[in-house]
C-alpha cells in the first residue's frame, strides 16, 4: 500500500491543493489591502482629490464589468453561488465553466481592481470560488472522484483561510454550501480546513480578525440589545437580500438583448452612485468597511446613519455585475447598525457592534450558525456566546418572515439554469 502511487498520489495532490488555498488566500488578502490603501491615498484627505472617485470609481466599475463579461464569464458577484451551482451540476465541462484556474486568476484580479476603484465589496466570498476552483483542479490532476465533496472542502478551506476562522469554515460548508451535506465529506472538509489554515498561519501568524472583545451581556439593556439587533438587523438584512434578488432578475431581463453594452452602462451608473455616497460619507463607505467595523468592535461609535450609507453602497456594488463579495461589507453594515442601536439605548458599543453583525449577517445569508460562529471566532467574544446565538436566530427568523429565498442559493439557480439551457441547445443542434 505504501508504495502504491494510485493510493498516495490523489492524497498528496489534495493536501497540496489545500495548502495552496491557504497561501493564495493570504496573497489575495494582501493584494486587497494594498488596493484599498492605494485608493485612499489617491483620494487624499482634502482638497480637489476628494472628488477623484467621481472619475476613478465609475471607470473602475466599467473596466471590471467589461473584463468579467468578455474574458472571465461567471466571475461576477460573490462567487459563492457559482460554487454552490457547481456542486449540483454533474457534467465536468459545466463545472469547469464556473470553477477553474482561469477563474482563480480573473476573480482575484477583478476583485482587487474593484477595491482599487473604491467598490464596496469584500474578498471573502471570492475566496470561496477560488478555493473551490483550486480543489476541483487538484481533483482533475490527482484523478480523484467525489467532485461534490472536493468543491465543498475547497469552499470551506477558502472561508477558513480568509478570516482565520477554521470552525466557521466547517459550519459554512455544512449549513450554507451543502444543504444536502454528505457525511462522507467530513474528512475532506476537515483536512482541507486544517491544511489551508496551517498555510495561512505560516504566512501571517495566528490572529483574531477584529481583535478581542471581552464584553458580556449582564444588564437588561444588553439583552434588549440582543432583541433589537436580532430583529432589526434581520429585517435590514432580509430587505438587502430580497432587494438584490429582485434587482438581479430585472437586470438580467433588461440586459438580455445586449448583455455587454447594457451591463457596462449599469456598472458606470452604479460606480458613479457609489462614488457620490463615498464622498458624502467622508470616504467611510469605500472598500470592505473593515476599519469601521473593527473600530466599532473596539468601542468607537460610528455615525448612526453609517449603516444605511454602507448598505446602499454595498447593494449598488453587488447589482453592478462586478466581481466582489458581500461578507465584509455586510459585517460592516451590521457593526454600524449595532453601533446606532447601542448609542440609542446607552449600551456597550463593542457588544452592540458584534450583535449587530450577527443579526444583519444572519438576515442576509439566512445561515444563523455560520453567522454566530464566524463572528465568535473573528472577535474572540466567548463571554457573549449565548447572546450571539440568540441574536443570529432572531435575525434568521425575522429574515424568513420577510423573504423565503436564501440569497446564495437563489443566485446559484441562475448558473444551474444557464447550464441546462446550454445542454438543451447543444442537444438540439446535434439532433
Amino acid at each position: 500500500m505504501w508504495g502504491n502511487t494510485r493510493v498516495w498520489r490523489p492524497r498528496l495532490v489534495f493536501w497540496v491543493g489545500a495548502l495552496a488555498i491557504g497561501a493564495i488566500s493570504v496573497g489575495f488578502a494582501k493584494l486587497a489591502d494594498v488596493a484599498q490603501h492605494l485608493f485612499q491615498m489617491a483620494r487624499g484627505s482634502g482638497g480637489w482629490t476628494t472628488y477623484l472617485p467621481l472619475a476613478i470609481t465609475p471607470m473602475g466599475f466599467v473596466i471590471c464589468a467589461y473584463m468579467a463579461l468578455r474574458f472571465f464569464p461567471n466571475s461576477q458577484g460573490s462567487g459563492i453561488p457559482q460554487a454552490i451551482a457547481a456542486r449540483y451540476l454533474t457534467d465536468d465541462d459545466d463545472r469547469f465553466r464556473l470553477l477553474s484556474l482561469k477563474m482563480v486568476a480573473g476573480k482575484i484580479l477583478l476583485t482587487v481592481m474593484g477595491l482599487l476603484s473604491g467598490a464596496s465589496i469584500g474578498r471573502e466570498g471570492p475566496t470561496v470560488q477560488v478555493g473551490a476552483s483550486v480543489m476541483l483542479q487538484a481533483a482533475r490532476w490527482g484523478g480523484m472522484a467525489h467532485a461534490r465533496g472536493l468543491i465543498l472542502a475547497g469552499s470551506a478551506a477558502g472561508i477558513a483561510a480568509a478570516f482565520n476562522t477554521p470552525l466557521a469554515g466547517i459550519v459554512f460548508a455544512i449549513e450554507e454550501m451543502g444543504k444536502s451535506y454528505e457525511s462522507r465529506a467530513n474528512g475532506l472538509v476537515l483536512t482541507a480546513v486544517i491544511l489551508s489554515g496551517l498555510a495561512a498561519i505560516g504566512f501571517v501568524g495566528n490572529y483574531t480578525y477584529f481583535g478581542e472583545l471581552a464584553a458580556a451581556t449582564t444588564s437588561f439593556s444588553d439583552w434588549l440589545l440582543v432583541i433589537l439587533c436580532g430583529v432589526g438587523g434581520g429585517a435590514f438584512g432580509a430587505c438587502f437580500s430580497a432587494g438584490a434578488l429582485r434587482a438581479s432578475r430585472r437586470i438580467r431581463r433588461w440586459a438580455a438583448f445586449a448583455p455587454l453594452s447594457r451591463m457596462v452602462l449599469l456598472a458606470a451608473i452604479c460606480g458613479f452612485a457609489v462614488a457620490v455616497i463615498g464622498i458624502v460619507s467622508g470616504g467611510m463607505t469605500f472598500g470592505t468597511g473593515y476599519e469601521q467595523a473593527r473600530g466599532a468592535v473596539e468601542g468607537n461609535a460610528l455615525p448612526w446613519y453609517f449603516f444605511l450609507e454602507k448598505l446602499l453602497a454595498g447593494f449598488l456594488s453587488m447589482i453592478s455585475g462586478i466581481p466582489g463579495g458581500i461578507f465584509a461589507p455586510s459585517l460592516s453594515v451590521g457593526a454600524g447598525f449595532g453601533s446606532a442601536v447601542g448609542q440609542l439605548i446607552g449600551s456597550n458599543i463593542g457588544l452592540a457592534a458584534i450583535l449587530g453583525m450577527a443579526g444583519y449577517f444572519a438576515g442576509v445569508v439566512q445561515a444563523p450558525m455560520t453567522a454566530f460562529v464566524i463572528i465568535l471566532e473573528m472577535t474572540g467574544s466567548h463571554n457573549s456566546v449565548i447572546a450571539l446565538m440568540c441574536t443570529a436566530m432572531l435575525g434568521y427568523g425575522t429574515a424568513r418572515i420577510i423573504s423565503h429565498e436564501p440569497l446564495y442559493h437563489s443566485l446559484s439557480r441562475v448558473f444551474i439554469a444557464d447550464a441546462i439551457r446550454r445542454k438543451r441547445a447543444e442537444m438540439a443542434s446535434a439532433g
